[in-house]
């Protein structure tokens, strides 16, 4: 049983208004219909509306709430999605222990450091390197010589360091594949979901940077460099040697040009079809993509 006081010392907060002596069960939506008072649910300053709506439980908000009621419990804080956040991580997260299935496949000169979690039917080739407590989804393939970091969580059926699509004609003028002799170099704490596909590089690496976060069904193509802390979303193509800086945004079904250099702290809108470079800083949309807004960096 989890009470509320032993979630506040896990969280930072600025005050609590109403009773701190509670059970809490289960985490909630703010706009569901069943909550009773052993929830604990968070609303965001967007929605302030919802404040008049609570009639139980403990609420995590910002101090621009400003009605308050008997029944309910309040958390104050800077950022109540963050504080959340934390809260579902460290109070209602199902731990499970490492394991490497037996239905999974891995090459005797894979290297694995401690607590990694190879699921079922996974397939590790040769030369793979994997960081601890790092974790390979059901029906992932990592190709030949693939380096994982430490703390990565790689979805179910991906593929990571197949050949890119990468062709020249011979003489008779049919298409014939271009050799990829490199990899996928995977930095820590990287975070990629299921359906993705990152090909390995023509020579040297295709670069995932630390702490990169990518969604379902995206491709990242051979040579591609996607620098720290950037998150590239759902449905998103990026093509051959493209260069992403850090903390950039690529919003989902966006379209990158191949050789496009993306600077740092860029935002690439839905849709978009990016076939120039952009500067760092830049907001870009449409297509072909414009700048929309610029901050200063």
């Amino acid at each position: 049983m989890k009470t509320l006081m032993s979630l506040l010392k896990s969280i930072d907060y600025l005050d609590v208004i109403g009773c701190k002596e509670k059970e809490i069960l289960r985490p909630c939506q703010a706009e569901a219909e069943d909550i009773d008072n052993q929830c604990i649910y968070w609303i965001s300053d967007k929605r302030l509306d919802l404040q008049y709506k609570l009639l139980a439980g403990t609420v995590i908000c910002s101090r621009n709430l400003t009605h308050f009621v008997p029944q309910c419990t309040y958390i104050i804080v800077e950022n109540p999605r963050r504080v959340f956040k934390d809260i579902l991580t460290h109070h209602f997260i199902e731990k499970c222990d490492p394991f490497v299935s037996g239905m999974a496949f891995v090459d005797a000169s894979v290297i694995m450091g401690k607590d990694v979690t190879i699921d079922h039917y996974a397939v590790i080739e040769s030369g793979c390197i994997i960081g601890d407590n790092s974790v390979v989804g059901s029906h992932t393939v990592l190709k030949r010589n693939t380096i994982v970091g430490k703390s990565v969580v790689i979805g179910c059926n991906c593929t990571i360091g197949g050949v890119g699509f990468g062709y020249e004609k011979d003489q008779d003028g049919q298409y014939s594949v271009l050799p990829h002799l490199g990899n996928v170099v995977i930095g820590d704490f990287v975070e990629i979901g299921n359906n993705t596909c990152i090909d390995r590089a023509v020579m040297g690496s295709t670069l995932i940077r630390k702490n990169v976060k990518i969604d379902n069904q995206v491709h990242i193509a051979h040579g591609v460099e996607i620098g720290e802390n950037s998150l590239v979303i759902a449905n998103s193509m990026i093509a051959g040697s493209v260069v992403v800086g850090e903390n950039v945004w690529i919003s989902p079904c966006s379209s990158v040009l191949n050789k496009t250099v993306i600077g740092d702290n860029c935002m690439i809108g839905m849709g978009s079809v990016v076939i120039r470079n952009v500067n760092s800083g830049e907001t870009i949309v449409g297509n072909p993509g414009k700048v929309l807004s610029k901050i200063s960096v």
